[in-house]
């Protein structure tokens, strides 16, 4: 295979045609002896509006004839393709005790499909309930505002991820991200994540991504139990001997264990605070702070593609900005969601919290994305390694107040924000949270801090982005949850002070992601194959 880079292509159909046209050209070969393509990246090149066009890179098998090609060309595009190998560590636990696995969102799930694999048969706790049972508790949430602590936006089969964008893009450079793609294609999710430059599964189809995982895990003689929640590690001579939890009944059971892959994401405080309690070393870690931001879908389509917007080729416009105002911590935008709509998240009680969400199509009549400002630790209110936790909930509770108490979220006009003037009614955009906002005035909710800064950004990025600073565009707050405010330690073997404990993916400070979970949960399976216990 020759791997063939920057093929740029025009918003034009049959693709596919001129795709062979271009890749002939840059090879120097005639058609024919290109036996066939495959697409390994798509990207849009948007930077000129009067010239949007298609960005590839594609795989091309040439048979016998690659090696002369390859020389005759002599294109700085064209290179000897290499193949992605994926080699798991041989299996040397001797233990016959099955590894536990705390959470079934991207860490813990691909570390069940993998110990599964290895054929150690894993058990997975997670709190909250299966998919499509899970679904309709969000929904019934969103309708009726009585929340389940255990089954909601945070929690339950899928991870926070599962009412999101679906969004596969990664910061990461590890080899394994290719094994995270493979995998959740193979299992459902469309073919266009292993070559699209910014990769979405879409909520609506990443339940049955995830439900197709688990049967794999269940057909190879693993265990998933639903609703039922971690309560208590039994440690005897810093080595965990089992664990203790509590089912959708209310019973408390224990299980011998010597192997438990902590995947609990980064909103089970109680949980955080019974590892706390047994003595399981932390450290604060930073987190940030701010709101969702929401305009017209169109708008965004104009500023990113210009005379191209809603051109039949492309999809809903996305967009990634960041600034550092004067004298302040960076600001940025976060899980932003073209086409998408703003969720009430909440996973205690008493808390409001929002985050963004798309469908694959992305077709919803707003865009929005989380504008954060970074809070470190030293901005916390104490030294207690579970303060920025803590803060994270106070925030919470004031939204929840201040929404009225019926998890209502607060909001706020950009243009009012800006000026530093209560919001009484909304403009020409049409806020999406499902329980609805309040608005008024954000600074009531956020750090003086953070929401100093967020009104710099605006300004700035408006000028990354010409109309981010909409006027009638709405804030919803508070975006909290985007990061694990604590990390819970482990040494080169992914084990925590106590042995046979696995911190793992994005709850435990390893992970900010679908991708990056997922690879720290393979990771930490391999770490369970290769230890001798």
């Amino acid at each position: 295979m020759l791997k063939i880079t920057e093929l740029k292509i025009p918003l034009e159909p049959e693709q596919d045609a001129l795709l062979l046209g271009a890749a002939a050209k840059t090879l120097r070969c005639p058609k024919r002896l290109i036996r066939s393509l495959r697409v390994t990246k798509q990207a849009v090149d948007s930077r000129n509006k009067d010239n949007i066009f298609f960005v590839y890179n594609v795989e091309a098998d040439l048979g016998e004839d690659e090696e002369a090609v390859l020389q005759k060309c002599s294109s700085p595009y064209v290179s000897q393709a290499v193949e992605f190998r994926y080699e798991p560590p041989e299996v040397r636990r001797t233990s016959t005790l099955r590894p536990v696995v705390v959470g079934f969102g991207p860490a813990g799930f691909f570390a069940a499909l993998t110990l599964a694999r290895a054929g150690l048969k894993p058990l997975v706790l997670e709190r909250g309930n299966d998919v499509d049972t899970r679904t309709a508790d969000v929904k019934n949430f969103w309708t009726t505002r009585l929340l389940d602590p255990n089954s909601n936006v945070q929690f339950g089969e899928g991870g926070a991820g599962t009412f999101s964008d679906g969004k596969l893009t990664t910061g990461i450079k590890d080899s394994l991200c290719r094994k995270v793609f493979l995998e959740l294609a193979a299992h459902g999710a469309p073919e266009e994540i292993l070559y699209s430059a910014k990769p979405h599964i879409g909520t609506d189809k990443l339940g049955s991504v995830v439900k197709n995982i688990r049967e794999e895990i269940v057909s190879l003689g693993g265990e998933v139990l639903f609703g039922c929640k971690l309560t208590d590690i039994i440690v005897t001579n810093g080595v965990v001997y089992g664990v203790s939890y509590m089912d959708s009944k209310g019973n408390v059971n224990d299980i011998e264990a010597d192997a438990l892959i902590l995947a609990i994401g980064h909103s089970a405080r109680d949980t955080v605070e019974m590892l706390y309690g047994k003595g399981i070393n932390m450290m604060q870690k930073p987190f940030s702070a701010g709101a969702r931001i929401e305009h017209p879908r169109e708008l965004i389509d104009r500023a990113q593609y210009g005379k191209f917007a809603g051109h039949p080729m492309l999809s809903a416009a996305d967009y990634k900005l960041s600034c550092h105002p004067e004298h302040g911590r960076g600001a940025y935008t976060f899980c932003m969601c073209p086409g998408g709509t703003v969720v009430a998240a909440a996973s205690e009680e008493g808390g409001v919290v929002v985050n963004g969400m798309s469908e694959w199509a992305r077709d919803g009549e707003n865009s929005n994305s989380a504008l954060l400002v970074g809070i470190e630790p030293e901005k916390f209110p104490s030294e207690h390694v579970l303060a920025g936790m803590y803060m994270q909930r106070e925030i919470e509770q004031t939204a929840f107040r201040l929404g009225g108490g019926d998890y209502t979220s607060p909001g706020q006009l950009v243009g009012d924000f800006l000026n530093d003037t209560p919001s009484t009614k909304l403009g020409s955009v049409s806020p999406s949270c499902p329980t609805g906002v309040a608005m008024g005035d954000i600074r009531r909710v956020l750090p003086k801090a953070v929401t100093d800064i967020m009104a710099q950004a605006i300004v700035k990025m408006d000028r990354q982005l010409k109309g981010f600073a909409l006027q009638d565009a709405v804030l919803t707050a508070p975006e909290t949850r985007s990061s694990s405010p604590v990390r819970i330690l482990r040494d080169e073997f992914y084990q925590a002070n106590v042995r046979g404990l696995y911190p793992c993916g994005e709850g435990a400070g390893y992970a900010g992601g679908i991708v990056s979970a997922g690879v720290d949960g393979i990771r930490c399976a391999f770490a369970v194959m290769e230890d001798e216990t």
